[in-house]
């Protein structure tokens, strides 16, 4: 399954700063087929204010607890931009397809992907720890 087509909604300032950031990545057609993907999410997503955004949608540095797809294992994620990703420490490039995944995923939504080896993955979101918007912040 494709994250582009699941219905998302993400702010329009997360939706404006990923396009920047996919234009810099190269121009339409050009781009890797992982920006594709994000590419295709983003112009397909409702796009609402910051201040508008439901607290159980993951935007830009949510803090997300998730589980494996059986329920075992879990353990917590921030989705992030390029150049504050950390997998060791759990921050997760939206570039990613993990983290193409997560954006705009609402709470009990399963995330799924696959990886740069061709594999599945599955996650399900329990639970947003902190996301910038429903603590007042408007710009992170």
């Amino acid at each position: 399954m494709s994250p582009a087509a699941d219905y998302r909604t993400i702010t329009d300032l997360d939706h404006v700063r990923i396009f920047n950031l996919l234009r810099r990545q190269g121009t339409a057609g050009q781009l890797p087929a992982q920006a594709e993907a994000l590419a295709e999410l983003i112009d397909a997503a409702d796009q609402v204010p910051p201040q508008q955004i439901a607290g159980d949608i993951v935007t830009m540095y949510s803090r997300l607890r998730v589980s494996d797809a059986d329920g075992g294992h879990e353990r917590s994620l921030t989705l992030c931009y390029p150049a504050d990703a950390d997998v060791a420490q759990g921050r997760i490039s939206v570039l990613s397809p993990l983290g193409t995944a997560l954006l705009g995923l609402r709470v009990g939504e399963r995330a799924r992907w696959r990886g740069a080896d061709g594999k599945p993955g599955e996650l399900r979101l329990l639970a947003i720890e902190f996301q910038p918007e429903a603590s007042g912040d408007y710009t992170a």
